[in-house]
């Protein structure tokens, strides 16, 4: 359970390695939400699907679940709300995806300004692929490889921040790319910040972009 509340989304002029999409802006979430402590796993992605797309399929079932598109996902997700009957699993919004990540830090990363291994899957020390997830050490919320082993879509499409403040933003209307965040096992360690913003075509596939599930209040 995320508990709601505000932070600065973003990151300060002075952050190391920052770009220009970042820009610093207050955002309040004015409802608590889950969000899964992992990302989807290759055997939750079998047991919904039936199939495992992953590039690396022979890494175990534990291994985030990747090469699934945004449009993908919402047929996971979609099937997976059948299932349960509830209708409540769905992706998290850019801006629950980074309050989630840094877990009241307004650090470069969610445990402090340099890369640290010990938190995260990533191009140094990952052997150019996924890992079973939550071998890493958590934020202080709990969450692991919320930096690492696989890109996680967002619910939003890709736009600027908005000017000022925000409560519940949802992104734009409409776009070309979702976003998608965290960094992976292929990347450089800026990539992997808490503010870092990246983005593809809902209908792309890749060997380092997966997801996790969020989950509204009932």
């Amino acid at each position: 359970l995320i508990p709601s509340g505000s932070f600065l989304m973003g990151s300060p002029s002075s952050e190391e390695d920052r770009e220009g999409n970042e820009t610093q802006h207050q955002v309040t979430l004015s409802r608590a939400y889950y969000l899964q402590v992992t990302p989807v796993t290759q055997g939750q992605w079998q047991s919904i699907m039936g199939d495992n797309p992953s590039k690396f399929a022979n890494g175990g079932s534990e291994c985030p679940v990747e090469q699934v598109s945004w449009h993908d996902v919402q047929d996971f997700i979609g099937r997976l709300n059948n299932q349960t009957g509830g209708g409540l699993f769905r992706l998290p919004t850019e801006a629950e995806w980074e309050y989630a990540c840094r877990a009241g830090t307004s650090t470069a990363y969610y445990w402090g300004d340099q890369m640290n291994g010990a938190y995260c899957w990533y191009g140094e020390n990952s052997n150019h692929q996924t890992h079973s997830v939550g071998g890493r050490h958590p934020n202080r919320w709990g969450l692991h490889d919320m930096s690492g082993n696989v890109w996680e879509w967002c619910e939003d499409w890709y736009g600027d921040y908005p000017a000022g403040n925000a409560t519940d933003p949802a992104g734009p209307s409409s776009g070309t790319y979702r976003v998608s965040r965290g960094g992976s096992w292929y990347d450089y360690a800026r990539f992997c910040r808490s503010a870092y913003r990246s983005r593809y075509g809902p209908d792309d596939r890749d060997g380092d972009l997966g997801f996790r599930l969020a989950r509204g209040q009932q």
